[in-house]
């Protein structure tokens, strides 16, 4: 038997807030980043918000440029925040970190939804957006985790090629872990709330590992090629470095 998802009401909606407010007070009490985690909370409620309403109108129109500029405004992010840990080579690294969230993510969502989804439109705003985002998301992560263990393996004097292989390895943990733990620690935002609103467990199954497979090909794609540009880069410098001082 399924079950049409219903409108949550606020009056319900607020209940989720309680083990939030207990946390908050927690980090208060404890003179932590209470302040921090509240404008975290609000903010979060307030981008969700406005991003219902703007998914709503996006979805309700057949504007492909639509599409498209909601990906690249989503490239574009995910590039700048992937390289907030390494903030004083942002801007020298952040067209390499955009071609390869771009390529990289761009070619398995165009894998995805054209070869296994194969929706009546490749730009589907419906299909295309969600999935866009989880991909993008994903490869800024591993993007983010690879530039600054790079970055460090290089101030703690290991060779560009050895740095490379541990930020690559180091990257792809969350993904690799999620792999392992999804159905035996966790159900899937997706799988779990496809079987919420009556989808079968074993549709939803099918969907979560073309989910995964995604993330674990886009997020392992990107960061290889960011890492490959970053180290050709790295090496190059290095090695001109001694005839300089030499001249």
């Amino acid at each position: 038997m399924t079950t049409e998802p219903q409108l949550l009401p606020f009056a319900q909606l607020l209940v989720v807030l309680v083990p939030v407010a207990v946390v908050i007070g927690i980090l208060f009490q404890w003179s932590l980043q209470g302040l921090n985690a509240l404008y975290s909370v609000g903010r979060m409620a307030l981008q969700l918000a406005l991003v219902g309403f703007v998914l709503t109108t996006i979805f309700s129109s057949d504007n492909p440029w639509v599409v498209v500029l909601v990906l690249t405004i989503m490239v574009v992010a995910a590039s700048w925040i992937a390289l907030g840990s390494v903030t004083e080579q942002r801007k020298a690294l952040y067209l390499r970190a955009l071609l390869s969230i771009g390529i990289c993510g761009g070619a398995v969502l165009w894998l995805v939804v054209g070869l296994v989804l194969r929706p009546q439109s490749l730009l589907a705003p419906e299909i295309v957006i969600p999935l866009g985002g989880m991909i993008f998301a994903g490869a800024m992560n591993s993007i983010s985790l690879a530039a600054e263990r790079y970055q460090t393996e290089r101030q703690n004097g290991q060779a560009p090629q050895q740095a490379r292989n541990v930020a690559m390895q180091t990257a792809m943990i969350p993904v690799v872990n999620s792999m392992f733990a999804v159905g035996l620690v966790s159900l899937p935002g997706m799988m779990t709330g496809q079987i919420l609103s009556g989808v079968s467990p074993l549709v939803a199954v099918r969907y979560q590992v073309v989910v995964m497979c995604m993330l674990f090909g886009a997020s392992g794609l990107a960061t290889a090629m960011f890492l490959q540009w970053v180290m050709q880069v790295d090496g190059a410098t290095s090695s001109a470095k001694p005839s300089e001082k030499s001249t």
